[in-house]
């Protein structure tokens, strides 16, 4: 794939990059690591002072970035302004958080009584140059969700961004250079994927995050095994979205036509598969349905457009596929299902409801990168609870319901890395993110996010 600017609404190329060289490759890991043997040796007070001007310059450049993110992937540029918005107060976050989330931790003397210490205490030391492996969908946020905490706590990074992207790439080096931080504590390399394997395999590089396909994150953990570094992988979801007898059937489906498109329905939080109860299944399809046929598809830079373009030609060739396959299966599609007649140019596809989908389907079992729900009816909870876990995927899910039973047999069961009540899943720094099962492992955000790439060491003193 080249590394190259195209307008997902129109299909023009605007820019294409030449793919950095060997030698410019190893010049910035040098760079990388002179850059850590100094940053992990500052206070957080600096590290602080230092994310929060980039957070300032972001803020101030966020209409800006905001236009080059939907020039790359077709978001609607209302949502990359609040993703842009969103990055500030992330940054912001964690220049405030992250020294109490790092602190010295002290276990109780009884609990180590007979350890044969005076004193012991576990402190968090940063691991070293951090390779991130990032996706195009969020191409800010997805960064800086991995690189506040990880310069917080001392480490640098090393950002090989989505090949479409390219822009958003550079202006991230560019923001956090701009804001003071030394040469090399964050850099964007240009490469091609072929490239990955050698920077990760490079004996400066310490650990790896990748949020991406299941493939790709195959690839990076394989290599990152055979290295013995660390890994925290997000990969895939086909979230399910529960609406039980006792919900707020207006509420929920508003909400889902949310959920279902967020992003022109590209993310892998995105609700996937709506599951409903058959007392309510009624009433939640004519409103989720007529919802999603009153979404405004066109021109994203457009502040009245709902739903932008797919970000890539291929990307709407395999959504296409997964929705043939499922309508020549016997799948009926209650709205959209092809793409939409209004747009003759750039990569759009309808936003999309089928039922009537079975187990036999390949959308029943893969993930449905684009504006397509599937929706299911189902006779009771236990039905709803084992159709939700029946995916290879876990990343998050969405129950909707009023009854306290209900919320607490969905918080035993479900398999996933949230489960999110009456409302959408959303990510946020103080709550910790990620999957299970195909939906890869590790966290990001919160505390335990920036512990990943952290060396918890054990400071034992003796009498």
């Amino acid at each position: 794939m080249p590394i190259a600017t195209i307008d997902p609404a129109t299909g023009e190329t605007l820019e294409t990059f030449e793919a950095l060289p060997g030698d410019e490759i190893q010049r910035r890991l040098a760079t990388a690591a002179s850059a850590y043997a100094h940053h992990r040796t500052t206070g957080f007070a600096e590290r602080a002072r230092l994310l929060g001007r980039a957070a300032d310059l972001l803020e101030e450049d966020a209409a800006d970035i905001a236009r080059t993110m939907t020039t790359e992937m077709g978001k609607p540029v209302k949502a990359a302004r609040a993703e842009a918005a969103k990055c500030v107060k992330a940054m912001r976050w964690y220049a405030e958080h992250a020294e109490g989330l790092l602190a010295d931790e002290h276990p109780a003397e009884k609990d180590v009584s007979d350890s044969g210490a005076s004193r012991a205490i576990v402190r968090y030391r940063p691991l070293g140059v951090v390779l991130a492996v990032m996706p195009w969908n969020f191409p800010l946020w997805q960064v800086v969700r991995f690189a506040a905490p990880a310069l917080m706590a001392g480490n640098v990074g090393l950002l090989k961004h989505a090949s479409n992207v390219p822009r958003t790439a550079l202006y991230l080096q560019e923001l956090f250079t701009r804001a003071g931080y030394p040469e090399g504590c964050f850099q964007t390399l240009l490469i091609g994927s072929g490239a990955v394997e050698d920077v990760l395999r490079d004996r400066r590089v310490a650990a790896a995050t990748l949020t991406g396909s299941e493939p790709a994150g195959r690839s990076v953990a394989s290599v990152a095994g055979d290295e013995i570094k660390k890994t925290v992988l997000e990969l895939g979801g086909s979230d399910p979205y529960l609406v039980l007898p006792s919900a707020d059937i207006e509420r929920a489906a508003a909400t889902a036509v949310t959920a279902r498109v967020q992003n022109n329905g590209q993310s892998c939080i995105a609700a996937k598969r709506f599951i409903v109860h058959a007392d309510v299944y009624d009433a939640f399809r004519e409103r989720f349905v007529a919802g999603m046929r009153e979404l405004t598809v066109g021109d994203p830079m457009s502040e009245d457009t709902d739903v932008g373009p797919l970000a890539t030609e291929q990307g709407r060739a395999d959504l296409e596929e997964l929705v043939d396959d499922a309508l020549g299966g016997g799948a009926t599609a209650l709205c959209g299902g092809q793409r939409p007649k209004e747009q003759e140019r750039g990569w759009y596809y309808s936003p999309t409801v089928l039922a009537d989908v079975t187990p036999q389907m390949r959308i029943h079992r893969e993930e449905a990168f684009g504006p397509v729900a599937t929706l299911y009816r189902v006779a009771d909870l236990d039905e709803a609870v084992e159709l939700a876990n029946d995916t290879p995927f876990g990343l998050s899910s969405n129950v909707w319901t009023r009854d306290d039973a209900d919320v607490e047999r969905c918080v035993r069961d479900l398999e996933a890395g949230g489960v999110f009540f009456n409302g959408m899943t959303a990510s946020h720094p103080g709550l910790p993110f990620g999957g299970v099962k195909r939906s890869g492992y590790g966290r990001e955000l919160s505390g335990h996010g920036i512990r990943e790439f952290c060396n918890a060491t054990t400071v034992w003193h003796g009498a």
